[in-house]
C-alpha cells in the first residue's frame, strides 16, 4: 500500500486544485501520485480476490472457475 505521506500529498494536492491554485509541476505530481495509487490498490484488491474461497449456504465450494484456475496457477508457482 502506499505510504502515509504519499496520501497525505494526494490530499493536499487534491485540496489546491478545488482552491485553484494548483500549478502545472503540482498537477503532473499529482496525476502520477493518483497512478501509483490506483497501481497499488488493484494489485491489494487482486491479491484479496485470488485468495477468497466463496461457500454458499449449504456449505458447497461455489467459488468461480476463474478464481479456482489463479488460486491453482499460485499454488503451481
Amino acid at each position: 500500500m502506499l505510504s502515509q505521506e504519499k496520501i497525505a500529498r494526494i490530499n493536499e494536492l487534491s485540496k489546491k486544485a478545488k482552491e485553484g491554485t494548483l500549478t502545472e509541476r503540482e498537477a503532473k505530481e499529482r496525476s502520477a501520485l493518483r497512478k501509483e495509487y490506483l497501481e497499488s490498490f488493484r494489485k491489494s484488491m487482486r491479491t484479496t480476490i485470488e485468495n477468497v474461497k466463496v461457500v454458499d449456504e449449504e456449505g458447497n465450494d461455489v467459488t468461480p472457475a476463474k478464481v479456482k484456475a489463479l488460486q491453482e496457477k499460485r499454488k503451481l508457482n
